[in-house]
């Protein structure tokens, strides 16, 4: 007489010879380790009955998962007193409206981040730039034609510093 079971990962119905009882055994649907129990009625084991609780505690769960996941996305911090406007096409999120005192301070920045070969925070740097590429153009410009670099960029040699403002002016255009 066989044995009659649920797979307890699967679900599917498996016969199993009388020989296998008390032994371990493989699904032949899923090829999960699963017990054979030893059964001297030949009736059908059943399965154990669903609770109901945990399944809406799961549900519950994974619906707050989401939500959460869904506030984190959505979720963004705008520098006080900043405008938020439309970006250009193509770029993730809104561009923030920037002073040109502010933006004088990322293109130095970056400038003594490519001087001092800090080049993955350089373009971190100049991606911050890119939104208001027309705006750094012409602050790239005017620290071009300047007689006198700003302090910060003073020890870089001329060659090296004209050469990153190229570099960010060809990134900008």
């Amino acid at each position: 007489m066989a044995i009659i079971l649920h797979c307890e990962y699967c679900g599917k119905k498996i016969e199993a010879a009388e020989s296998a009882g008390g032994k371990w055994g493989k699904c032949p649907a899923c090829h999960n380790k699963l017990y054979v129990p030893s059964s001297d009625s030949g009736e059908e084991l059943k399965l154990a009955p669903i609770d109901v609780t945990d399944e809406e505690r799961e549900k519950q769960l994974m619906a707050e998962t989401h939500k959460l996941t869904q506030d984190i996305l959505h979720e963004r911090e705008v520098p006080e007193g900043a405008t938020e406007t439309v970006g250009p096409i193509g770029t993730a999120g809104p561009v923030l409206e920037m002073s040109e005192r502010e933006l004088t301070k990322y293109i130095i920045t970056y400038l003594r981040l490519m001087a001092d070969s800090e080049l993955y925070e350089a373009q971190r740097v100049a991606g911050l730039i890119a939104p208001h590429s027309v705006q750094a153009v012409k602050i790239l410009d005017k620290i071009a034609l300047s007689e006198m670099p700003e302090p910060e960029l003073a020890d870089i040699p001329q060659h090296v510093l004209s050469g990153s403002i190229r570099t960010l002016r060809d990134e900008m255009s």
